[in-house]
């Protein structure tokens, strides 16, 4: 195994797998966001890539073009491999239905650990902006010394502001795990709090935001998941020994539909970290999981949140006194005067008007639409 240590440039990490899920529909990202166009197959900092090929081009080479799997649902295959174009066959696993985080991350760990047994995974959302690549690559190199150490690794980003879309993670104990500079026992997972209960959080240094980032020897994984969803672990176990074999159709048509949905939070992370089991590495590099308008807002403006951006190839938008965002597929005008962080979404057969403030509230329109039957514009 090779360690790089904090301040190099690591090399690719020998035993190493990255596991990319690229599932949901980002809700919160609707209309822009749909069923058959998700948010990892957007542009959404004005880079020229999608949030999907970024993710790529930071995990390969850490990895190896032939050590990095994507796992997504039948309808984005066409849509994933033209993305990424070295991602071999064998590396791509197509999920029948969404059934949540588990259930991903478990499956290719299940695959990986009947292919190659003691491979160590690391699973990184699809769908997130980070910067400094450099640093990215070296937390990861740590979280996959603390995996070789026996534990559940996750990589905590060290807040840069009182969040409150994020989740955040208590350090304990610093660890003393060859080969890390910066990696601490989990003592508990918090769910997203309140701008004071945030404001705590950052002032006391303790804690880092949850960046849904795991790391960890597959085995291991699968039995600390099966210590919470044994029969779960089972299904993914059963469909892993067929996967590489024509059974493989036979066996998913009977075991995806009895698998239990449910966030890896829940059924690994959290149990983990009651039982001492759950690592954290500071990652010390910008971060963000771009849940709503507000956060690509912030993207292009820089952080500086006062400017208006705007994302589209076509944009046509005369703006004046105005801040926010403005994203259009469209090419009609578009005309601001005198309002502030306004967030103005508009696609062939949906707009959405709403503020920076309230951005997170898209997805309660998104599940009204459901309820009211108007799959049509989902």
């Amino acid at each position: 195994m090779r360690w790089a240590g904090r301040g190099t440039e690591p090399e690719a990490v020998e035993r190493f797998y990255a596991v990319i899920p690229a599932g949901g529909i980002g809700s919160r990202l609707w209309p822009l966001s749909r069923a058959d166009a998700p948010k990892f197959l957007h542009d959404l900092t004005g880079s020229g890539q999608t949030l999907l090929k970024e993710t790529w081009d930071r995990l390969s080479p850490i990895a190896g073009d032939d050590r990095v799997m994507v796992v997504c649902g039948r309808a984005h295959r066409a849509a994933v491999e033209e993305q990424l174009p070295k991602l071999e066959d064998r590396n791509v696993v197509l999920e029948s239905e969404g059934k949540d985080s588990s259930a991903a991350i478990g499956l290719a760990a299940a695959i990986l650990e009947h292919r190659e047994p003691g491979v160590i995974i690391g699973s990184f959302a699809a769908d997130h902006v980070i910067g400094d690549q450099r640093r990215f690559r070296q937390a990861v190199v740590e979280a996959v010394a603390v995996a070789d150490a026996g534990y559940i690794a996750t990589i905590g980003i060290l807040p840069s502001e009182p969040a409150i879309g994020f989740g955040y993670i208590e350090g304990g104990q610093k660890l003393d795990v060859p080969g890390t500079t910066a990696a601490y026992a989990v003592t508990r997972f918090v769910e997203k709090p309140d701008l004071a209960t945030a404001r705590e959080y950052v002032e006391s240094g303790r804690y880092l935001w949850n960046g849904g980032m795991f790391i960890a020897r597959a085995d291991a994984l699968l039995d600390e998941m099966a210590k919470t969803k044994p029969q779960l672990v089972a299904g993914l176990r059963r469909l892993a020994a067929a996967w590489d074999t024509p059974e493989r159709g036979v066996v998913v048509d009977e075991e995806w539909p009895r698998l239990e949905k449910i966030a890896i939070d829940y059924s690994v992370a959290e149990p983990a970290a009651a039982a001492g089991r759950l690592a954290v590495v500071v990652g010390e590099f910008p971060w963000d999981d771009v849940g709503d308008f507000a956060s690509i807002a912030k993207l292009q403006s820089g952080g500086r949140g006062s400017d208006l951006a705007i994302l589209g190839e076509h944009a046509r938008v005369l703006a004046d006194s105005s801040s926010g965002i403005v994203v259009t597929d469209r090419d009609r005008l578009i005309t601001l005067i005198g309002v502030e962080n306004i967030v103005v979404v508009d696609t062939e057969d949906a707009l959405l008007v709403t503020t920076s403030e309230h951005a997170q509230r898209v997805k309660s329109v998104v599940d009204a639409l459901k309820l009211s039957g108007r799959t049509d514009v989902l």
